[in-house]
């Protein structure tokens, strides 16, 4: 099998402690990184790496594992902009506007929704983003949930069943019939194709009830909880998360002690998505208080087309050490290391041997450029499973 080594990276980050500084991220200087295959099977400093069949100069870059976007909605048609307009001009977002792109999707081809996904994918892609999770959410029919389940799987592994995202406006007068629906035929025809079930556990949507009845049930079919908690108001979310054993709490934007508490002790990663807060003009998740309490934090752009139409790690990177008081340490490991864990993965998030061949080049000289030149596109190269796709 043929071996590509990588030499030359200024900074490499490679979230394995027990390598280079000793930090979680295990920072290694004048770096070099060997592949084989889609795996990376040797780093250390450049001037000690062994032959290989062929050598790339990264002539001073620095090298990062590729993005973990843990949390997004890409299975959607057409977009929002009016809202987007509205709610900048002074309205609230709340989130009963699900239903126009709802209305959209229902009305989309197959053939449209999956070049739509193509399309975002791509441009995660060149934005660094090698591993993504995406949900159902905008069908609310068994028939429009499954096949965006199944187009989904047409692209990435890592697929959600989220029927329970608001109450189908199909029964706005039945919200218990709706529960029995996702709970029930559903769930049935969406469980082989997904491989997580997440709700939207908040007002407007899911009540806590509502939401162990849609979680226990989806979990006696084989998929894992996740749970949108907490993002627009205080709630039951967090502590349903880690009662049950999600591997991830997404939003944690309004969070009690006991909630912050409750996370630092458990599994349940907490998801931050700076993307909808930026968008909504919404609080920002205090991701330091998070931390200092023990939680693992993940950070992903929730991109979809109402309050987070972005699918910029970057992006988050930056907003997350501007605004939620974050390093740039923390919020690389976050959109990396910590997307793998909302995700249960260990062969992803990390450059070291046995893991997953997923490495970003940046046209910088350190990962801190994420968040110190924000907005300027400084990923200039992109593997995934040891082939450069960028």
């Amino acid at each position: 099998m043929t071996t590509t080594a990588v030499t030359h990276i200024a900074s490499l980050v490679t979230n394995d402690p027990s390598l280079g500084n000793g930090t979680p991220l295990g920072l290694i200087q004048d770096a070099a990184v060997v592949i084989e295959g889609d795996r990376i099977v040797w780093t250390g400093e450049s001037s000690k790496a062994p032959a290989t069949d062929n050598v790339l100069d990264a002539a001073g870059r620095a090298a990062i594992p590729g993005f973990v976007d843990s949390h997004s909605h890409l299975v959607f048609a057409g977009d929002r902009t009016q809202e987007f307009n509205a709610r900048m001009s002074g309205q609230p977002y709340r989130a009963g506007g699900i239903r126009t792109t709802v209305a959209a999707t229902r009305a989309a081809s197959d053939e449209e929704l999956s070049a739509n996904v193509a399309r975002y994918l791509a441009e995660a892609l060149r934005q660094g983003t090698t591993t993504f999770e995406t949900k159902s959410g905008y069908g609310l029919t068994v028939e429009d949930e499954a096949r965006a389940l199944r187009i989904a799987g047409r692209h990435t592994d890592e697929v959600t069943y989220l029927g329970a995202h608001i109450v189908s406006p199909d029964y706005a007068d039945d919200p218990a019939g709706y529960v029995d629906l996702v709970t029930g035929p559903m769930l049935e025809a969406c469980a082989p194709h997904a491989r997580w079930i997440d709700v939207f556990c908040e007002q407007g949507a899911f009540d806590g009830d509502q939401a162990r009845a849609i979680l226990t049930a989806g979990r006696a079919k084989g998929l894992h909880p996740r749970i949108h908690a907490n993002q627009l108001s205080y709630g039951p979310g967090v502590q349903l998360a880690v009662e049950l054993d999600a591997a991830s709490a997404d939003h944690c934007t309004h969070l009690t002690d006991a909630d912050v508490d409750a996370l630092g002790q458990g599994n349940t990663v907490a998801t931050l998505l700076p993307g909808a807060e930026f968008s909504t003009r919404a609080t920002w998740p205090d991701a330091r208080r998070l931390l200092d309490a023990g939680a693992t934090v993940a950070l992903s752009t929730d991109c979809n087309p109402g309050s987070s139409f972005t699918s910029s790690v970057p992006f988050c990177i930056a907003l997350a050490v501007r605004d939620m008081g974050m390093t740039p340490d923390e919020a690389i490991w976050s959109a990396t290391a910590g997307g793998a864990a909302a995700l249960r993965r260990t062969d992803i998030g990390r450059i070291t041997p046995g893991a997953r061949a997923d490495l970003v080049l940046l046209d910088a000289p350190s990962h801190v450029h994420l968040a110190y030149r924000p907005g300027v596109p400084l990923v200039s190269a992109v593997w995934r499973g040891g082939e450069r796709v960028v």
